[in-house]
């Protein structure tokens, strides 16, 4: 088995989703910040790159404002930021559009990206859905990620209930989903984690439904 090449990207953990408009609300945000900042330790003592992603929508916009301090990484990043990271700066939901992070992957050998940041609904899974069009393997750290509550005229989910459906669904198809404790000693044993893939999870969904009926 090859040893993943991995780089872990650090997606939008700014304060906007802490001080600002978008406050994540599942996992707790002051929880999952903590479990980013594991990650990026354990990458860290592993040598493995880090990617500080921000997201701008412009200098007139009412979130990510690049002039608003809410554009700032969150403090438990901002202290152990070092030259050592790539920082980007994207404007769409995906991180690769107009960044050129797939150049800067390929030329530094990675093949293996791993997902930390916000949100889960939105630039994560942009995020995970674009890498297969690159030929990354994508993993998820789920308690390293998190949700906002969302309504509107198509329905209403609860920021748990989004969270968690969005990590079977990554995990059925685009990414390994693992905690960040798990994650850790993958990196440390040089390892892949495992991930489901969509014909098995659809055998499992149905003998679940029908064990349930």
């Amino acid at each position: 088995m090859t040893a993943p090449r991995r780089a872990l990207i650090v997606i939008d953990a700014q304060q906007e989703y802490f001080t600002g408009l978008l406050p994540i609300q599942y996992p707790p945000r002051e929880e999952s910040i903590q479990r980013i900042a594991a990650a990026v330790d354990a990458a860290e003592k592993a040598n493995i790159p880090v990617v500080a992603v921000q997201h701008s929508a412009g200098d007139e916009a009412p979130v990510f404002n690049p002039t608003m301090t809410e554009f700032q990484l969150h403090s438990s990043l901002e202290e152990r930021k070092s030259d050592t990271w790539k920082s980007v700066v994207k404007q769409y939901s995906s991180i690769f559009p107009g960044t050129g992070l797939v150049e800067w992957l390929r030329e530094n050998g990675i093949d293996t990206i791993t997902l930390v940041g916000y949100m889960t609904n939105n630039c994560i899974i942009a995020s995970a859905s674009d890498a297969e069009i690159h030929a990354f393997n994508t993993e998820v750290l789920s308690d390293a990620t998190g949700a906002i509550n969302i309504s509107n005229s198509a329905g209403r989910v609860d920021a748990k209930t989004v969270h968690t459906t969005l990590m079977a669904l990554l995990n059925s198809n685009f990414a390994a989903v693992a905690s960040t404790d798990d994650w850790a000693r993958a990196v440390e044993t040089a390892k892949p984690l495992a991930k489901s893939n969509l014909v098995e999870s659809a055998a499992d969904g149905a003998a679940a439904a029908l064990a349930r009926s």
